[in-house]
């Protein structure tokens, strides 16, 4: 019988054991870049530095076959899958707005009026020509009350049970109240003040390190400062000026561009149409780091940081342009900042990182047309004209129409005429989808009460069933044909606008990074409702109480 030295049994125990025991995160980490479809970073690999994108692809694990499984790809649905785990028919969130029966009027998916503003100057942003999406709100208030099911920001908080520090950063409110969930707290920049703000749902008054970031007023040092470009002309691949590209009042489509004085309309809007917005973005994540020490003890805490530049300046120029090539140049080191800083402070051996994106981007219809592919922009505004309205009146036997609401991609019916009439509300909303079909642009109008009960395909319709959400989708859903969109943004023609069910618009980038997972790649398809799942997984906790998401078996072995 051979005898083995001690040392030498215990290493074969070691070695034969199944799985190790996985070291618990201090920090979860969760970054979020809105718009960034999932080939754009390798666009700018050859100017990757070393501790950004570098590190997450090579160091990190990437899904590099992931998917948004929604048709309405935005940034509040897209933002709230992620935090859930859940499909927008059960958290909710199906648009950044939607028709509100009970109110009569299109929503913004986190006003709230029990909630308003601690910042008496900073409310609804005067400047939302580039998000006008926020004109729909008719208060400044805001909380996570829409959003229907627990986050893994709420999961956290529980399992901590109140010793969890829990956050959610972002230049845009909803990707900020989004991530941090119910039980967490959200930061967002105003672009009214130049602060970045929050709502009395979460404070009765700012820290003191928050008042004191924002009497220091770091917006204004970009005051009569221009962005320009980081690197020689001769290093960039797509050009510095398209006919597509949109003309912004005193910014211009062509470098440099200026942000004028901080005393400007438009000042603290172009500094988010910039590197800027996730400059500052990340210097305030860092102060938050710092104050609220995060990371410092065994009690998991969560930060969820969500960059919006990438979207703005997509939405603006497109993402084949050399704003949105030198944007994510400019991003890669300032991830590789705020990672550097988190290594310095609590070291990334006890953070788990999870980057991701909330949707994806169309290239734009200019430019595919001038590689001979059809594409197009969907003339919404003003539909359904008058002759429309009369046909449908004609063909139904009414006298004014049945269509209550339109915002994009809902259509939502008049159901109390319809019952005064007497029409059946599957017979209008089929006489509504036909006159809907025939719009530039739009491939089918779908009614939603006859969706298909099997959704389990990997098609368009299960991605709007899985976008239909009871009391606040439509009748109609209004699928638009490849590489088509609605570029209207109240009056401002913008280059690009994401939304649609295709791939352009719902291939994302999942990678998990830090605290010991193993590096590597894997191409087999997973949707990003298996994000939540997996790190609650890898916490040890319950999931999001709507989760659907498969576990990832990958970030269940540790390096």
């Amino acid at each position: 019988m051979m005898i083995f030295p001690r040392f030498t049994f215990l290493l074969l125990m070691v070695l034969l054991t199944p799985t190790a025991a996985m070291a618990t995160p201090r920090l979860v980490l969760q970054i979020t870049i809105d718009q960034l479809r999932a080939d754009m970073p390798n666009r700018v690999r050859q100017h990757w530095g070393t501790g950004g994108f570098r590190y997450l692809y090579d160091d990190g694990l990437v899904y590099s076959n992931a998917y948004h499984a929604h048709a309405n790809t935005e940034t509040i649905v897209g933002h709230t899958t992620l935090a859930t785990g859940a499909y927008p028919s059960v958290h909710g969130m199906v648009g950044n707005l939607w028709y509100d029966r009970d109110q009569q009027r299109v929503v913004y998916n986190i006003e709230d009026p029990a909630y308003a503003l601690l910042s008496a100057n900073a409310d609804v942003d005067r400047n939302t020509e580039i998000d006008p999406t926020q004109r729909a709100a008719k208060n400044d208030g805001r909380s996570p009350g829409a959003i229907r099911v627990s986050t893994l920001a709420d999961e956290i908080a529980l399992a901590g049970n109140g010793k969890a520090r829990v956050f959610g950063i972002s230049v845009k409110d909803r990707g900020a109240v989004a991530m941090a969930g119910h039980a967490g707290k959200a930061f967002w920049f105003s672009k009214a003040s130049g602060e970045f703000v929050t709502s009395n749902y979460y404070y009765d008054r700012y820290p003191k390190w928050v008042a004191d970031w924002n009497s220091a007023r770091p917006a204004h040092q970009y005051s009569q400062q221009q962005w320009s470009l980081s690197l020689p002309e001769s290093a960039y691949h797509f050009a510095d000026e398209a006919e597509w590209e949109t003309d912004f009042p005193g910014y211009g489509n062509t470098f440099p561009h200026a942000f004028g004085k901080a005393d400007g309309k438009y000042f603290t809007t172009l500094l988010t149409l910039s590197p800027v917005g996730d400059a500052l973005t990340a210097d305030f994540a860092k102060a938050l780091i710092d104050a609220e020490q995060l990371g410092t003890d065994n009690v998991t805490d969560y930060l969820s940081v969500s960059f919006s530049s990438v979207d703005y300046v997509g939405h603006l120029f497109g993402p084949a342009s050399r704003e949105s090539e030198d944007n994510l140049i400019r991003l890669d080191r300032t991830l590789a900042d705020l990672l550097g800083f988190i290594d310095q402070k609590i070291g990334l051996q006890h953070v788990l990182i999870v980057l991701s994106s909330d949707h994806g981007s169309p290239e734009v219809a200019g430019r595919l047309n001038a590689f001979n592919v059809p594409a197009g922009n969907i003339p919404l505004a003003g539909w359904p004209q008058a002759e429309v309205n009369r046909a449908l009146q004609t063909a139904l036997g009414l006298s004014t129409s049945p269509i209550q609401a339109v915002s994009w991609p809902y259509v939502y019916l008049d159901h109390a005429l319809l019952a005064r009439e007497g029409i059946d509300r599957l017979t209008a909303a089929n006489a509504v989808a036909a006159a809907a079909a025939s719009l530039p642009g739009v491939l089918e109008a779908v009614v939603t009460s006859d969706l298909p009960t099997d959704v389990s395909r990997p098609d368009y319709l299960a991605r709007v069933a899985n976008n239909q959400a009871a009391g606040r989708s439509g009748d109609i859903y209004l699928v638009s044909m490849p590489h088509w969109f609605v570029a209207d943004f109240d009056g401002l023609n913008v280059a690009s606008a994401h939304g649609s069910p295709w791939t352009y618009d719902t291939h994302v980038p999942v990678i998990f990074a830090g605290n010991g997972i193993r590096p590597g790649q894997v191409n087999r398809q997973i949707e990003t409702v298996d994000v939540a799942s997996s790190i609650a997984a890898r916490l040890g906790i319950k999931p999001p109480s709507g989760a659907v998401g498969r576990i990832l078996p990958e970030i269940m072995k540790d390096n």
